[in-house]
């Protein structure tokens, strides 16, 4: 156990005291590399994800890829408008699960709580699986190591934030930034080009995707609902207002507007300059890096341009690793899942919601095996729904609180939750039997497992009341399982002894032999104890024991208890461990679940 405790130490760092939680809130520099990088990460793939659509109905169609682009850039301005106002209303948490929760009632709230944990768990595999194709457009010897690299940069990344929110933000902040600026540089470069009548276009490839369908309004819908996930990850902020430091509402807002304006700057200048250059989606580079190839020639800047597009796909995972622990903690708190959920870790993080987030994510990464394109049918009908719950959500709150500025937040909030349910129908449609048919089986799936949870916690609540005196303690069985006598079975005795109930050593006879001496010896020191010895043909120690206490069980009546009192070797050093049989161990884990028996533990020091 020390050994796995210093290594958990060198890992994540020295436990951090309670009084330390003030000082781990985000400046707004450090809470936009935190809470942005799903949102900014996505125009690495959007315009991609657009294009590779339209491509279907041929080169003519790519076209289409501006004005669908704008309907995007006009969409997040519109989600920006709207959780601004969120933000100001729920000050302390404005995630669609408290939004809905509080305007719809607990079942609907729990519907957008599990529609936003779906989507935090996606955004890690698709990060990690776009971030593994842009190191594979550079080096594509690695595409057969996609699955076993995308593995370990969740677990690079869970380690990360197991070592605390403000650390976690200063290691991010400059991989962050440097993307921001290599991205709009390009941007920059491009229209610099296309302004001086240098702007390249793409060459012919044998490698672009073909015409295979023909132009229609389902087409294009599709490619707007595959360009919509340029905007999962614009609520995170509204789920971590209070990581932000005082005056914390503000402050996300002036991050949210920053984080909004620089998302769309990003996503329209890439979109309009790809379909400019008339690139096509290929399917061993990303459009992303044919854009900075063609637009530097190649060279540093197109190195640095890709190598801060998969860190920052790497680190869009980041967002999910602060925002799901954190509206897990939430839903526990309701009793919707495992309270070890709401405890906060050595670094006072919600280190249980991030090791969670890591299983499933990693899992996610190795059924789809790390390809982008099959994660992202899966990818916003969570975030879109969740969209809807707050847009609507707000809509009834003005209208019953009748707040300042109300008269012009309820159209935006009406707006916003009109169109986000038209994108999740949208998905629906188009992605259905691409995968998106998966959610909506899993989302009543986990509605009822949830409240299967909360069902529990109600239920135990209940019983445990303070309802009058309690129920009488019957009487105790005591038992002591011993394989010889020594000073630690001994021990175990006197305290046995302290309780009160009928006491009985047990004795596996491994050897029959040795049984008629081990008698005497009892006899002489421990003749107050009756010592019952136990047959075990085929030489087992645990079998007989189980056996006895399971008949003793039988003959219980209500109240009735069996103690079983162990001795257990502790040595000096860990590693001795290994010298010694685990009989105790074992014992009590067959034990641990049987509600008439007590296990006891009697230390016994090796020095």
């Amino acid at each position: 156990m020390l050994i796995m405790f210093n290594l958990k130490e060198f890992l994540i760092g020295e436990p951090l005291p309670s009084s330390r939680l003030s000082e781990e809130k985000l400046t707004k520099r450090k809470a936009l590399a935190v809470f942005s990088t799903d949102a900014l990460s996505s125009v690495a793939y959007a315009t991609e994800e657009i294009l590779r659509v339209l491509i279907l109905a041929g080169v003519g169609a790519l076209a289409l890829g501006w004005p669908i682009s704008l309907a995007i850039a006009a969409l997040l301005a519109l989600l920006t408008v709207s959780y601004r106002y969120t933000l100001a209303a729920y000050p302390n948490n404005g995630g669609a699960y408290v939004v809905a929760k509080d305007n719809f009632g607990l079942n609907w709230g729990l519907m957008a709580g599990i529609c936003i944990l779906i989507d935090y768990t996606l955004v890690v595999a698709v990060g990690v699986s776009a971030g593994v194709a842009a190191i594979v457009s550079v080096f594509p010897g690695l595409l057969p190591l996609a699955v076993p690299l995308a593995l370990l940069f969740v677990v690079i990344m869970a380690v990360i934030n197991l070592r605390g929110l403000r650390e976690s933000a200063t290691i991010f902040a400059y991989p962050t930034y440097l993307f921001i600026g290599s991205v709009l540089l390009t941007v920059a470069v491009g229209l610099f080009r296309m302004l001086s009548g240098t702007l390249p276009t793409a060459p012919p490839s044998s490698e672009a995707i073909g015409a295979s369908a023909t132009l229609s309004l389902f087409l294009i819908l599709r490619a707007f609902s595959s360009g919509s996930t340029a905007l999962t990850g614009v609520e995170a902020i509204s789920n971590g207002i209070t990581a932000f430091r005082p005056p914390a509402v503000q402050n996300a807002r002036i991050t949210l507007v920053v984080m909004s304006l620089i998302l769309g700057a990003m996503f329209v200048g890439i979109s309009f300059l790809a379909i400019r250059m008339g690139l096509r989606p290929l399917e061993t580079e990303t459009l992303l890096s044919q854009l900075g190839r063609l637009i530097y020639g190649g060279g540093p800047l197109w190195i640095v341009l890709q190598a801060s597009t998969a860190l920052i796909l790497f680190l869009s995972a980041n967002t999910s690793f602060n925002a799901f622990p954190s509206l897990a903690s939430l839903m526990a708190k309701d009793g919707f899942l495992p309270r070890q959920f709401t405890h906060i870790g050595d670094r006072l993080v919600y280190s249980n919601g991030i090791a969670v987030l890591s299983l499933l994510a990693g899992l996610l990464v190795v059924v789809f095996r790390a390809v982008t394109t099959n994660l992202i049918p899966l990818f916003a009908i969570g975030v879109y729904a969740a969209f809807t719950f707050s847009q609507a959500g707000m809509v009834l709150h003005g209208l019953r609180t009748r707040h300042q500025g109300w008269r012009i937040q309820v159209p935006v909030s009406a707006v916003g939750a009109v169109v986000t349910l038209m994108v999740v129908l949208i998905f629906i449609v188009t992605k259905f039997t691409e995968g998106a048919w998966i959610v909506l089986v899993l989302i009543p799936s986990l509605m009822w497992i949830f409240g299967g949870i909360r069902r529990h916690y109600q239920d135990a609540a209940r019983q445990l009341a303070l309802e009058g005196p309690p129920a009488p303690l019957g009487h105790n069985h005591i038992l002591v399982p011993v394989s010889g006598l020594h000073s630690g079975v001994l021990r175990a005795l006197e305290f046995a002894r302290s309780m009160n109930g009928t006491l009985e050593a047990l004795h596996v006879a491994l050897d029959p032999e040795r049984v008629p001496a081990l008698l005497k010896e009892w006899h002489t020191l421990a003749p107050d104890v009756p010592l019952r010895v136990l047959e075990s043909p085929y030489r087992r120690t645990r079998a007989p024991i189980l056996e006895h206490i399971h008949t003793l069980e039988g003959t219980l009546k209500p109240g009735d208890l069996v103690t079983v009192v162990i001795p257990e070797f502790v040595p000096s050093h860990p590693w001795q461990n290994l010298l010694h049989n685990q009989t105790a161990l074992y014992l009590k884990a067959a034990l641990l679940f049987d509600d008439r028996v007590a296990v006891v533990s009697v230390p016994v020091r090796l020095h």
